[in-house]
C-alpha cells in the first residue's frame, strides 16, 4: 500500500480506470464473439447486422487506447471479410 497521498489517488485513479477499461474490453469480445458465432452459423443476415455495432465498439476501444490502434485494424479486417466471405457464393 502506498504512503504518499498522490501515489494513493493514483492507485485509486488506477483501479477506476481497470475498472472501466475491463468494461470495455469485455463488451467488445462478447460483441466479437457473437458475430462469429452468426458467422459460423452461415447466418448472413444476422452477421450483416451485428457487424456495424461490433467494428463500432472495436473503433471504441481503440480509440480510448484499452487495445492498439493495430490490434483494432487487424480485427476490424478479419470480421469485415468473413462477412464478406459469406456473401459470395
Amino acid at each position: 500500500m502506498a504512503n504518499i497521498k498522490s501515489a494513493q489517488k493514483r492507485n485509486l485513479t488506477n483501479e477506476i480506470s481497470r475498472v472501466r477499461n475491463r468494461s470495455y474490453r469485455t463488451r467488445m469480445r462478447t460483441a466479437i464473439r457473437e458475430l462469429r458465432t452468426a458467422i459460423e452459423a452461415g447466418d448472413q443476415q444476422t452477421a450483416e447486422s451485428l457487424l456495424q455495432g461490433t467494428l463500432k465498439l472495436v473503433d471504441t476501444t481503440a480509440q480510448k487506447q484499452i487495445i492498439h490502434a493495430n490490434a483494432a485494424a487487424r480485427t476490424k479486417s478479419r470480421l469485415t471479410r468473413a462477412v464478406a466471405k459469406l456473401a459470395s457464393p
